[in-house]
């Protein structure tokens, strides 16, 4: 089934990547999560000259808010473009950072059930004193089986649901790890669009990254300061902390992956206050690499050490703290690809339509906080004119006792005041009078109200942007596998005319 898709307006115009040196490091090809169409997609990337584009988000149950999906689409269509105009193959790659430790952010899933209200699912939390365990190697758990269950049952019954339950199943299991899980099903949805799904955890990846880290730790404190000189100067905050004498590195220790802060020759754990020299840190980047990943400041860094990448599909928290990183690449010697802003937007379900249509209202309105939709809806419900007699009332209220204080003040002026009061209290008592006819009107129209609120559920749940709620696997379950390839061309469209719009020689 297709759905209407509505675009977010752009804050940052998209502009050009540079071409870069290109080919494939042939060492990272086991990293490549398997998926159908995958041996193309690798035959793309051993082409000559080929370049990257990547995008990439952590870990989530069910593949997470859909925009994970809309990141990978949005480097797919950037790569495409890219590749019409530059004439060499631009391949688009989504990084799974599986050493991301924050169980609590990638632990529930939510998605509207087929009677329209929302839905959620998780996993068993995570004592708050557990180790920080990454995500490559924290198992699901057998509290995964009744969130699974609990989807499935939840959607009416139809081939697109039966297809979302199977893939779902077939790589959301007690035993499998959360990174494990999330990059196999990305995997398969995303290979046969020619989206490759790359594993950072791989070992060859760990291997090939040490080098950077060590890097980074060794100038550290140098890094350090360049961060802070260079978040003085951006116009907007980060919403990344730097200049507190931390390294771009953490180690995996004894109570989960942990930073490192520089102390004086060496470098200490920030929760275990573990020191460790950097001989000792070296030893382990050599005979334990897996224990070792950057932070998000330093991610897109190695991603730029590791593939020949030009473009970061980035949403807008990336965009600042990719502004940020620029401070990093110099140092390091990398090339620093271009952070472009990701597609965003939302679907518009059926019953959306049916409920703008119905009360002639725009998806601005019904996306607007405040229930301004609502109060008009209960103030249409009123007779008519009682709006108009209302307006009337409070200026003859105001006329009448304008006078009437005018009065009371040439006759005593002490009498200026309890006049004017009156003045209010007769107002105050004509609003309260308006808002009692406004609640009674609500309750009249209690189903059209209901209407709205779940209509609005569907394009805002909980207040916040679809996108970063509602899991891209309820709308498969509940419009079929059809909708991806319809969003992933929608997208192509999207990213071809921005970026046209951009190029002064376009």
């Amino acid at each position: 089934m297709t759905l209407p898709i509505h675009d977010t307006p752009l804050s940052v115009v998209p502009a050009l990547p540079e071409v870069r040196a290109g080919g494939w490091n042939e060492a990272l090809t086991e990293a490549l999560i398997p998926g159908p169409g995958s041996a193309d997609i690798l035959r793309r990337l051993r082409e000559p000259g080929a370049l990257v584009v990547t995008t990439g988000q952590q870990p989530g149950l069910f593949t997470g808010p859909s925009y994970a999906v809309t990141k990978a689409l949005s480097a797919r269509a950037l790569a495409r473009a890219l590749e019409v105009r530059w004439k060499r193959p631009v391949v688009p790659v989504f990084w799974v950072p599986g050493d991301d430790h924050d169980f609590d952010e990638i632990a529930t899933a939510s998605w509207l059930a087929g009677d329209g209200g929302l839905m959620r699912a998780g996993l068993e939390p995570r004592a708050p004193d557990a180790a920080l365990t990454p995500m490559f190697r924290q198992p699901l758990g057998p509290s995964v089986m009744p969130a699974l269950d609990a989807f499935e049952q939840s959607l009416p019954a139809s081939e697109g649901r039966d297809r979302t339950v199977t893939w779902l199943r077939r790589h959301y299991g007690p035993e499998r790890t959360v990174a494990r899980a999330f990059g196999g099903a990305m995997a398969e949805l995303l290979a046969p669009l020619g989206v490759a799904c790359f594993d950072s955890t791989h070992a060859a990846v760990k291997v090939a990254s040490a080098p950077l880290l060590l890097r980074a730790l060794r100038e550290a404190a140098g890094l350090d300061r360049e961060l802070a000189d260079r978040a003085a100067l951006l116009p907007a905050d980060p919403g990344v902390p730097v200049g507190d004498g931390a390294a771009l590195v953490f180690l995996e220790d004894a109570q989960g992956r942990d930073r490192l802060v520089v102390d004086g020759e060496g470098y200490r754990t920030r929760r275990s206050r573990r020191y460790l020299t950097l001989a000792e840190l070296e030893a382990i980047a050599r005979d334990h690499p897996d224990r070792l990943s950057g932070n998000v400041l330093l991610r897109p860094v190695v991603e730029s050490f590791l593939l020949p990448t030009v473009a970061y599909a980035a949403g807008p928290g990336e965009l600042r703290y990719l502004a940020l990183a620029e401070a990093l690449y110099h140092r390091l010697e990398v090339h620093r690809q271009r952070p472009v802003p990701r597609w965003s937007g939302l679907l518009i379900e059926p019953r959306v339509t049916r409920i703008l249509t119905k009360f002639s209202a725009t998806l601005d309105q019904l996306l607007e906080e405040g229930g301004g939709l609502e109060a008009r809806l209960a103030r249409e419900a009123l007779p008519a004119g009682t709006e108009a007699a209302f307006d009337q009332l409070r200026a003859a209220i105001t006329a009448g006792y304008d006078v009437v204080v005018g009065l009371a003040a040439q006759v005593d002026p002490t009498l200026e005041r309890p006049a004017a009061s009156a003045r209010g209290q007769a107002l105050f008592g004509t609003q309260e009078l308006e808002k009692k006819l406004l609640q009674h009107a609500r309750k009249r129209e209690a189903t059209e109200l209901a209407q709205v609120a779940k209509a609005r559920l569907s394009v805002r749940p909980e207040g916040k942007p679809q996108e970063r709620v509602l899991s891209m696997a309820g709308f498969l379950g509940r419009y079929g596998w059809d909708l991806l390839d319809t969003l992933a061309e929608h997208i192509d469209g999207w990213y071809a005319r921005a970026l046209e719009a951009a190029d002064p020689n376009a």
